[in-house]
C-alpha cells in the first residue's frame, strides 16, 4: 500500500501526518518521524479494514496575512 505523508517542524520535533488516514507520529529527525509514522500505520492497518483509502487532492492555497 502506498500512502502520502506530510512532514512539518514543530518546536524540537518533526511531525509526520498521513494524508489518507488520521494517523500521525513524530521524531527528532525527518527520517525518524517517517519511520515512526510507518510503524504507526502498520499497526493501524493491522486492526483496520483493508480498504485502500482514496488519494487526497494536494493543492497549494495562498492567503493574505495581516502580519
Amino acid at each position: 500500500m502506498r500512502l502520502t505523508a506530510a512532514v512539518t517542524k514543530d518546536d524540537d520535533a518533526f511531525v509526520a501526518q498521513c494524508l489518507e488516514v488520521d494517523v500521525a507520529s513524530q521524531g527528532e529527525t525527518i527520517e525518524e518521524a517517517l519511520a515512526n509514522l510507518k510503524e504507526a500505520l502498520e499497526l493501524y492497518f493491522e486492526d483496520a479494514p483493508r480498504d485502500v483509502p482514496a488519494s487526497p487532492i494536494i493543492a497549494p492555497i495562498e492567503i493574505r496575512s495581516a502580519a
